[in-house]
């Protein structure tokens, strides 16, 4: 499993991305204490050449389960509500990967999410 992932081929993503990264999908341990991942429910954030996010991806699950959201392919405010309502899994996910987190923000998981959360909600405070 790839926490952060180049393209080998087109994305079928709406932008003109090269890598994504996954913040969240489904996880749980089998009969053995082996980490299982579950792509039925699942957010990919989108980046550009230069490292810039373009948004980010969400399962058909995700979509059903909120009729706010537009579609599978989300940026902007749209794209923070989402991280907001799915922040608990997303940094729950991504402390999975602490080490690659960190290499690929900057800083671990619990941090990073701390002050993204307390921006993204000054964000949607804002609309």
């Amino acid at each position: 499993m790839q926490f952060l992932r180049e393209y080998k081929r087109a994305s079928q993503s709406p932008w003109d991305d090269v890598s994504t990264v996954l913040l969240y999908c489904r996880h749980g341990t089998d009969d053995e204490g082996q980490r299982q991942f579950s792509f039925d429910r699942y957010i990919y954030q989108h980046r550009a050449g230069d490292g810039r996010i373009l948004g980010i991806s969400i399962s058909k699950a995700i979509l059903e389960a909120h009729d706010e959201f537009s579609g599978r392919y989300l940026e902007g405010d749209e794209m923070v509500l989402c991280l907001l309502v799915y922040i608990d899994e997303i940094r729950s996910f991504c402390g999975l990967f602490a080490q690659e987190f960190e290499a690929v923000f900057g800083l671990p998981p619990e941090p990073y999410f701390e002050v993204a959360q307390a921006y993204w909600l000054s964000l949607i405070e804002q609309l």
